[in-house]
C-alpha cells in the first residue's frame, strides 16, 4: 500500500536540507521540532557559527577553551577516523583553504610552493589537545578547524535517532545532495537515490553487465544533466564528495576546495561515493578518500571495513569509475 508524505526544505549549514516523512506522523509542529535538532548542532558546533565551541577554539588558538561533553565526543570520533585514514583526512586544513583563496573575492592566485609548504606546517590534527577530564580543547597557535566535512552529517544522524525514537519508520533526509539518509528497516522499502554525474556536459559508457564504467572526457555541445545511475539504500546513508560546485577559477582553470592535507594541493579526482550506516562516518570517509589513487582508495576501504561496514566508488581524474565489490549490490542495473 502506497503512503502519502509531507515534505519540507530549509536552509541550514549553507545548503538546503529536505526532510520527507509519512503523512501520519505530521503535525503543525513536527518540522519545527525536527529542524530544531539541526539548528541546535549548527549553533553549537559549526565552525561558521559565531560563538560556537569550534569558533571559540579557533579564535583562541594556542589556549585551552572550555567545551561540553558532546564537543569532546565529536572531536574524539573525528580524530579516530583521521587516524584510521593515516592523516588523509584532517580538520585543521582551514589555513590552506584560505591560502588558496576560497574566502577571497579578488586577487585569487595559485599560491607559491613556499607558501604552501609554510602553511602546511599548521595542518596536523594530532596537535588538537582534547582534555576530556577537564572538558577543554586546545589547538596550536595559527591552527584553525573547519567542520564542513562532518558537522552537517553529524546533525543529520542526531535527527535520524530522534525520528526513530518517535516511531517514524519510513523517511528520507537530503542534506544538500552530499548526504542522503534513508530511514527504514526493511530492504523491500529501500529508497532510490540518484548518483550525480560530476561532469554535467559529458556522456558515459557502460560495461556489458550494464554498469557505468567511464565518464567520457570529450566535449559535447548538449548538456547531460541525468544522473549516472540509481542506487537503493535501506536504513543507510549515501555520502558524496566532488568539486563541481565549490572551486576557485584561476587562469581559466578550476581548482576544487578538497585539498590534500599532505600535499597542500587540490585533488584531481572527479567524485567519491560512500554507503555507510551513519552519515557522519560517510562524509568523513568520502572527503578523506577524495585525494587518493585507486589503489590507496581500496586499501583504506579494506582497513575501514575491519571496523565498520562501508562500500563505495571512485571516479578518478580520467573519468574511470572504480567500484568496491560490495557497492554494486546497491546499484539498480536496468
Amino acid at each position: 500500500m502506497s503512503r502519502n508524505y509531507k515534505v519540507q526544505t530549509r536552509f541550514l549549514f549553507h545548503t538546503n536540507i529536505k526532510i520527507k516523512i509519512p503523512e501520519e506522523y505530521y503535525s503543525e509542529t513536527v518540522f519545527d521540532e525536527l529542524y530544531g535538532i539541526l539548528e541546535d548542532v549548527n549553533e553549537k558546533y559549526n565552525s561558521y557559527s559565531e560563538n560556537s565551541f569550534i569558533d571559540r577554539i579557533n579564535k583562541n588558538s594556542g589556549n585551552f577553551v572550555e567545551v561540553n561533553e558532546e564537543m569532546i565526543e565529536i572531536l574524539e570520533r573525528v580524530v579516530h577516523f583521521s587516524d584510521m585514514m593515516s592523516g588523509e583526512y584532517d580538520i585543521t586544513i582551514m589555513p590552506l583553504i584560505k591560502l588558496w583563496g576560497f574566502y577571497k573575492k579578488s586577487d585569487i592566485r595559485i599560491p607559491e610552493k613556499k607558501e604552501i609548504e609554510e602553511t602546511a606546517k599548521l595542518i596536523d590534527y594530532k596537535k588538537i589537545v582534547i582534555d576530556s577530564e577537564r572538558k577543554r580543547v586546545k589547538i596550536d597557535a595559527g591552527q584553525e578547524i573547519i567542520t564542513g566535512s562532518f558537522i552537517k552529517s553529524y546533525a543529520v544522524d542526531k535527527l535520524v535517532k530522534e525520528m526513530k525514537r518517535r516511531g517514524i519508520d519510513d523517511a528520507i533526509i537530503n542534506a544538500g545532495g552530499s548526504s542522503i539518509v534513508a530511514v527504514n528497516e526493511l530492504e523491500d522499502d529501500a529508497w532510490i537515490v540518484g548518483v550525480e554525474n560530476p561532469e554535467k556536459e559529458k556522456i558515459s559508457e557502460k560495461s556489458i553487465e550494464g554498469y557505468v564504467t567511464q565518464i567520457l572526457l570529450d566535449s559535447y555541445k548538449e548538456k547531460n544533466d541525468e544522473d549516472l545511475f540509481d542506487i537503493k539504500i535501506s536504513d543507510e546513508s549515501y555520502s558524496t564528495s566532488n568539486q563541481g560546485n565549490t572551486f576557485v577559477e584561476i587562469g581559466n582553470q578550476k581548482y576544487g576546495h578538497i585539498l590534500s592535507p599532505k600535499t597542500g594541493y587540490p585533488g584531481k579526482n572527479k567524485q567519491i561515493g560512500i554507503v555507510t550506516k551513519e552519515a557522519f562516518t560517510g562524509d568523513i570517509i568520502s572527503t578523506g578518500l577524495y585525494n587518493q589513487t585507486p589503489e590507496k582508495f581500496f586499501e583504506i576501504l579494506a582497513k575501514l571495513n575491519r571496523e565498520i561496514k562501508v562500500e563505495g566508488y571512485m571516479i578518478d581524474e580520467n573519468g574511470k569509475i572504480h567500484y568496491s565489490e560490495g557497492f554494486l549490490k546497491y546499484v539498480i542495473n536496468e
